[in-house]
């Protein structure tokens, strides 16, 4: 009968454990196991234990930045198909942006800022989020310091201090903003806020670039909806270009009353318009780089020569004066065409 009771008692313990949890009715045995070795022989074990542990932990992480590699080698190869493609076709006219001004109530302004890009959207992106893009965008006079909070391959959160070119009726300076930036790559968006108010109660904003389909007519009848249809209707010769679109909310500490808010909205607008100007000028060097290694004698006659100019003017003035005047000049040769 003391066998019987013995396994009975035997058979309670294992449904109690199957019952309560495998691993909670074996921690108290793993416990009195590790108290019974020596001292010497428990270091060891738990060395080996925490190392198989600290194996594993590498291992995922390591598993992890493979497949964030694999990841951007898959997109830098795609940028290097699309940028042959460029090469080889690098025929482009840029166009002016749109951009559509509203004035929510407390506020200085709201603008909205679209246009076409001649280059693919990794290409465009690389230049909005390079973190010397000063050299492109010359409102911007320098960059007082830059810190990444995250990093996530795909994603960064940034915070950057700027020192911006600002000027109004005969005076002119600098002024320090500070934002927060988050940018990611896998919608080409780029999110800005601006975190110490000052001269400017709110600043906020967002850059989204979006793929262009340029030669999707060379598809007719057939209208490609993805990147995969409009690679396979154009045998991989298809150009991908930009839509760019930047949205920006500006909200001084003191909105200013009328005439001066309106001069003020105007100069902000044109602000951006320069803004741009700047970016479709750094694409417009790069593809005449490809027109270049294509044929060095068709340069002459190059619309980016026009944007060139006004990129390369450091005065505000002088560069409202070149593109309204390279605008006139547009528009005269779209008549006479006519």
């Amino acid at each position: 009968m003391m066998g019987e009771s013995e396994v009975t008692k035997f058979s309670l313990n294992v449904r109690k454990n199957e019952k309560d949890g495998f691993s909670r009715g074996l921690k108290p045995e793993i416990s009195k196991f590790f108290g019974q070795l020596p001292h010497k022989l428990q270091n060891v074990l738990k060395s080996q234990l925490s190392r198989l542990a600290k194996n594993d932990g590498m291992n995922l992480v390591r598993s992890l930045q493979r497949n964030v590699n694999r990841s951007f080698s898959a997109s830098e190869a795609e940028l290097n198909e699309q940028l042959q493609t460029w090469r080889e076709n690098p025929s482009w006219v840029d166009k002016p942006p749109q951009v559509k001004v509203t004035v929510p109530k407390g506020t200085l302004c709201n603008l909205n800022v679209e246009v076409d890009v001649g280059l693919p959207p990794d290409a465009v992106y690389n230049i909005v989020t390079d973190p010397d893009n000063r050299r492109v965008f010359k409102n911007i006079k320098e960059v007082i310091s830059r810190k990444v909070l995250v990093d996530e391959g795909h994603r960064q959160v940034v915070d950057l201090e700027q020192a911006a070119i600002w000027r109004f009726l005969w005076w002119s300076g600098t002024i320090s903003i500070n934002v927060l930036v988050d940018q990611n790559r896998k919608d080409y968006s780029m999110k800005f806020k601006q975190t110490k108010t000052g001269f400017m109660e709110k600043f906020e904003g967002c850059w989204k670039v979006e793929p262009l389909f340029v030669d999707e007519a060379t598809c007719f009848p057939f209208k490609p909806m993805t990147k995969e249809d409009y690679n396979a209707c154009t045998r991989g010769k298809g150009r991908i270009g930009s839509k760019v679109s930047l949205q920006q909310i500006l909200q001084p500490a003191i909105v200013p009353p009328p005439p001066i808010s309106w001069y003020l909205r105007g100069i902000t607008s044109k602000t951006t318009e320069m803004l741009i100007t700047d970016l479709l000028a750094e694409t417009a060097r790069i593809r005449e780089g490809y027109e270049a290694e294509k044929s060095k004698g068709e340069l002459q006659g190059n619309p980016g020569k026009n944007v060139d100019l006004v990129a390369k003017t450091s005065n505000i003035k002088e560069r409202w004066i070149l593109r309204r005047k390279n605008a006139k000049q547009g528009h005269r040769r779209l008549l006479t065409a006519k």
